[in-house]
């Protein structure tokens, strides 16, 4: 971790923190999900330098020490994108591999299909590309939800306002960490749905306990919460979007998403290749949502294997 550089790259009208490891001449661009930061990245970084690579992950505007959307209630996924083809224009990179995890692999698949000359293969950690049905969720679960609840005015933080940051950040990576989806009932919030008794998985040190809970500390839950959670709903134009880049897409057996409606079935069926042509998918059976720092190791193997076929 000594070797990782920080710095920081103003674009778009914002200050972004990047951390970057290795001097190969192709690139590997992480973008992360919540409740993370670029540090969630880290065991995946050290393996691609070692590789050969150089390895780029940028704290999202809003998250860690990169500075929010001037205007929050704008912000989008758009945003993420565009930051994105800035940071390679920045560095001077004319095409890159991209890995994105939770709803960080969504500006990843847009960004393939946007700017397919600027990506040699994607990475996707526990997401599959589909399109988009934003209200298709709420509609097929209940109340409870989670994403329901969080989109409610006011509703996360009355919730989380109960807690202390620290405590706050632990329950939800808790929840996230299980393979049911987080579902409060009608007298509950999100936040009762995990005991203080109950120990954080076994992968994390105390350091990294440290390092999350300070970034969160800082930028609060408001802004990382804006686009992927809070926003309104963005509308997908695509007719007949193709993602014609390579894709490979690691499933955690245990990750909670795969019980979302449809998603195993999607997956499983092959119905995804009707849009991701060239598409392998690995599964490690007892890998969770953060199955990059849960397995970093076998994480590691396959992204590199990924990258060797196709640089």
């Amino acid at each position: 971790m000594d070797q990782m550089q920080h710095n920081f790259v103003s674009i778009r009208g914002v200050k972004l923190h990047v951390a970057e490891i290795g001097s190969g001449s192709l690139a590997v661009v992480f973008i992360h999900g919540f409740p993370e930061i670029w540090y969630s990245w880290r065991h995946q970084m050290i393996a691609i330098a070692n590789a050969g690579y150089r390895a780029i992950a940028p704290d999202l505007r809003g998250y860690g020490l990169s500075e929010p959307h001037p205007q929050p209630e704008k912000a989008s996924f758009n945003d993420f994108v565009e930051d994105t083809v800035a940071i390679l224009d920045y560095y001077q990179i004319q095409k890159a591999f991209l890995v994105g995890k939770d709803f960080g692999s969504w500006p990843v698949y847009l960004l393939s299909l946007f700017y397919p000359s600027r990506i040699s293969g994607v990475v996707s950690l526990g997401v599959p590309f589909f399109v988009p049905r934003p209200r298709r969720y709420k509609e097929l679960l209940p109340e409870g939800f989670y994403i329901s609840r969080w989109k409610e005015p006011g509703r996360a933080e009355a919730d989380f306002s109960r807690f202390d940051v620290r405590t706050v950040w632990r329950n939800i990576y808790i929840l996230f960490s299980r393979n049911e989806i987080p579902i409060a009932e009608k007298d509950k919030e999100i936040m009762d749905l995990v005991d203080p008794s109950t120990p954080l998985p076994q992968w994390l040190s105390n350091e990294d306990i440290a390092i999350y809970a300070t970034s969160y500390e800082k930028s609060g839950f408001d802004s990382p919460m804006q686009v992927p959670y809070k926003g309104l709903p963005e509308e997908f134009t695509m007719t007949d979007p193709k993602v014609q880049v390579p894709v490979l897409l690691i499933m955690g057996e245990k990750d909670y998403f795969l019980k979302f409606p449809g998603i195993e079935h999607y997956i499983t069926s092959g119905e995804v290749k009707n849009y991701v042509s060239d598409l392998e998918i690995e599964s490690l059976p007892d890998g969770t949502h953060f199955i990059q720092e849960q397995f970093p190791d076998q994480v590691n193997q396959l992204m590199v294997s990924f990258l060797e076929k196709h640089a």
